[in-house]
């Protein structure tokens, strides 16, 4: 790994674990051990991360200024604001906006539910893209060679019992997606944690991103399922709307 991987593989594992020590780290990434506090030093003093007195290294203060640039350059974020709003109104579920990068997809925005029951995200999360609803959506819409290479070099190990665990199944599920106009999350990456997606489009008719609504099993009851479908889609043609998009 070039230097530049190195340091990312370590603030994505203290992104999505919070505060560890060096040994942790460098067990986690496999990067050498003098390399690694070698590379630990540069970004704290680059304000990348943190050392505190217990020696364990956490995300800092740089990152959140970087952030925020990237983010304020997101105008779909701008757009979908208030659509998100509303739908988290008339749900009551936690609402997102994720965004296609390369081989995952990121939430950009996040519009947090007042109910009592929550379910854990944050802005700038991961996304598995056979894994998530959000994910799987912005897969289906991907130009076929895109796709076709994702889902070859898609590892299918298990996480729960509902993960889709092959190609050949990930393919229906992407044609499923695409006839019908919206993605479902039946626990696939967090047991007991479901999600109904729909893609957003831009004005050139490309996918631009995709909303959701995530709940528990008990929020989003299979009952359920078909009405929340509809609301999202409604919700993400009004995005579409407003970025350009015309509908066919």
């Amino acid at each position: 790994m070039s230097t530049l991987q190195r340091a990312m593989v370590i603030l994505e594992y203290l992104s999505e674990n919070g505060a560890a020590p060096a040994s942790e780290l460098i067990d986690h990434s496999g990067i050498p051990k003098s390399t690694a506090y070698l590379l630990l030093k540069e970004m704290q003093q680059l304000g990348l991360v943190s050392q505190d007195d217990r020696g364990n290294y956490r995300l800092w203060v740089r990152l959140i200024a970087l952030g925020e640039r990237a983010s304020g350059q997101l105008d779909i974020r701008d757009t979908a604001r208030p659509h998100l709003e509303a739908l988290m109104n008339r749900t009551g579920l936690l609402c997102h906006l994720g965004i296609f990068d390369g081989d995952a997809a990121y939430y950009v925005l996040k519009i947090e539910s007042q109910s009592t029951i929550s379910v854990r995200s944050y802005v700038g999360k991961r996304l598995s893209l056979h894994r998530s609803g959000v994910g799987k959506c912005l897969l289906a819409w991907q130009p076929e060679s895109v796709r076709r290479s994702i889902v070859a070099a898609t590892d299918f190990q298990p996480v729960t019992p509902t993960t889709i665990v092959s190609a050949e199944a990930l393919e229906a599920e992407l044609a499923k997606i695409r006839r019908e106009g919206w993605g479902f999350d039946n626990g696939e990456d967090v047991s007991a944690v479901r999600c109904v997606a729909a893609p957003v489009f831009d004005g050139t008719g490309g996918v631009a991103g995709a909303i959701s609504v995530v709940g528990t099993s008990m929020q989003v009851a299979d009952t359920m399922v078909d009405s929340l479908a509809g609301q999202v889609l409604a919700c993400a043609r009004d995005i579409s709307r407003d970025l350009g998009w015309t509908e066919s």
